[in-house]
């Protein structure tokens, strides 16, 4: 099997390197020239690739072809983008994107979303994959366009995967918040996963993608532990020596419960890397 990823970064670097090691040829793609070099040492078949809102630079067409599945891990980039701004640059990409899949061998897509498109409440719901979507980010809400844009195009497959907060070995907001004061939220519960679960899901997926109906799927992906924000990285700053966050009094917190029942029962998948 071939598998084209586009976006080799943080999360999808490290799973071209899986799929190697599984024995799949993989095509893998950046937007830094300097990256290709890296990916090619990594038996990565390297392209560099950029896609903007009317055009894609590098040649997708020879990436795409010759694939069966194509993994979709590019992050919306609209942190600086207000809720209010009419501008659908993600969305866009996507678009200018669909008609060379649509023309390629690819038969399947996997997009990795994010659990951003629920949104929080004060009300701290358990949210399921039948949960309403009601995103209060400008990212959040792209997502869930792109996600209706690609389950809606019957020239492929798709399954979305919306993961939660991407930890691993060099990534966790402790690192961030240690030693600051004032942080808001200490209440809200948490909603991460690691690296190696997220790599370990999308392979799984990747290993059963015969299953028909698996590609017809929407997945929520966090690991099922949910203390809340001040317990959870107290605790991680004690064990990792680090100066201890300091939260505000709120009343009332702000957030959700992700569950991930659903992956562990029809996958099934179990994690493997605690948080």
């Amino acid at each position: 099997m071939k598998i084209s990823i586009l976006g080799c970064g943080w999360l999808g670097f490290p799973l071209a390197q899986k799929f190697i090691d599984t024995g799949y040829k993989v095509k893998g793609s950046t937007t830094s020239e300097n990256k290709l070099e890296l990916l090619k040492s990594h038996k990565i078949e390297p392209y560099l690739i950029a896609l903007s809102e009317d055009k894609i630079t590098g040649n997708i067409t020879e990436f795409l072809n010759d694939s069966e599945i194509l993994v979709i891990d590019i992050p919306p980039g609209l942190r600086k983008v207000t809720t209010t701004s009419s501008e659908k640059t993600f969305v866009n990409k996507i678009k200018t994107l669909l008609p060379f899949i649509e023309n390629s061998t690819i038969e399947k897509v996997i997009f990795i979303s994010s659990t951003s498109v629920y949104g929080d409440t004060d009300s701290i719901p358990t949210i399921t994959e039948l949960s309403d979507l009601q995103p209060d980010t400008e990212s959040g809400k792209q997502l869930v366009e792109v996600e209706h844009l690609l389950k809606a195009n019957l020239c492929f497959q798709t399954v979305i995967i919306r993961f939660g907060g991407l930890i691993g070995e060099d990534r966790n907001p402790i690192f961030m918040l240690a030693g600051k004061s004032n942080i808001s939220n200490p209440d809200a519960p948490i909603n991460l996963i690691h690296q190696f679960d997220c790599i370990n899901i999308i392979g799984e997926i990747v290993k059963k993608s015969k299953l028909e109906n698996l590609f017809n799927e929407t997945f929520n992906a966090v690991f099922p532990y949910h203390p809340t924000r001040k317990e959870y990285y107290t605790k991680l700053a004690l064990a990792n020596n680090l100066t201890v966050p300091i939260f505000t009094v709120q009343q009332k917190p702000l957030g959700k419960i992700i569950s991930s029942a659903k992956l562990q029962q029809v996958l099934p998948y179990t994690f493997k890397t605690s948080i």
